[in-house]
């Protein structure tokens, strides 16, 4: 972005929250509908790589994060801690800090169950939602389009606690494996349109964090009760969705459009999990579309 203005928020608890504006707090000012990117599943704001200076460009205020637990904020040693209720909640403490309000939560994958629970918890706060490549279902059922990810979790997580030492090297240092470089291009991007250095820089990102915080976050995504609630959200919101998506397959944002009240569907032809990455002028020109249009 043209101007990066970074700082830390503290929780109640004093949990330290790392965050990234385009716009300073050295005024009172409020700030009015401010585009909130939320990642995904044990991510980082690289996922947005080609939207935040997009809509920095065209002069819309935009606010990134870490999650608790994640990257530059604090929490990494209390691993019960990171729960998608304190992940709200934390989320809420921050916008409260900046003194926004009207927020537009753009979010992706796991990021879309963060989003829908803010919209429950603080419907005041959001104007409009922007969901890509969500769902309410837990991972375990839906992944793959199959019980693969059922088989295969338990057998991951016995390796990781029966081999510590070679299941933490093999992932710290999986970003330098092209054999897994090349099932994750293949598996959850568009090989065509996303260039590997792209995935290089997904996965070093992702063998920053641990390992034990992405099976908590499996579990978070598996217990999340959100789709007993969904009908109560009322935000507007505009569904994003890859049809080549073989992670998330593109008939469960159907579930969305069916339960949220006030929604419309993009689907991107010949996107994958991560169509935002795929075909980011698309994408971001019916993004902006959506947020800007009464």
């Amino acid at each position: 972005m043209k101007n990066s203005f970074s700082n830390y928020y503290y929780t109640s608890e004093n949990t330290r929250i790392f965050y990234t504006t385009n716009f300073s707090r050295e005024t009172s000012e409020v700030i009015r509908k401010p585009i909130v990117f939320i990642y995904g599943l044990v991510c980082s704001n690289h996922q947005w790589f080609y939207q935040t200076p997009y809509f920095d460009e065209r002069g819309h205020k935009v606010i990134t994060h870490d999650f608790r637990g994640h990257h530059a904020s604090g929490g990494k040693d209390d691993i019960d801690s990171i729960t998608f209720k304190n992940i709200t909640y934390d989320l809420n403490g921050l916008l409260t800090h900046l003194n926004t309000e009207k927020n537009i939560l753009v979010a992706h994958s796991m990021g879309v169950n963060i989003a829908l629970e803010f919209a429950r918890l603080f419907p005041e706060k959001v104007e409009k939602l922007v969901l890509i490549s969500g769902s309410v279902l837990g991972p375990k059922e839906i992944m793959f389009n199959s019980n693969i990810s059922d088989l295969a979790f338990p057998a991951i997580k016995w390796l990781s606690q029966n081999a510590p030492r070679p299941f933490e090297f093999i992932w710290k240092y999986s970003y330098m494996n092209p054999l897994l470089r090349k099932i994750v291009h293949e598996g959850g991007f568009n090989t065509k349109t996303v260039d590997r250095k792209f995935i290089t820089a997904y996965l070093k990102h992702v063998s920053e964090l641990s390992y034990q915080l992405f099976y908590k976050l499996i579990e978070e995504m598996t217990d999340h009760d959100i789709i007993n609630y969904i009908e109560q959200i009322n935000v507007p919101a505009l569904l994003i969705s890859g049809d080549c998506d073989n992670l998330i397959p593109h008939k469960h944002q159907l579930i969305l459009k069916k339960h949220l009240k006030n929604t419309e569907m993009y689907v991107v032809r010949n996107g994958s999990h991560v169509p935002q990455a795929d075909f980011p002028e698309l994408v971001n020109k019916r993004i902006e579309r959506f947020i800007t249009k009464n």
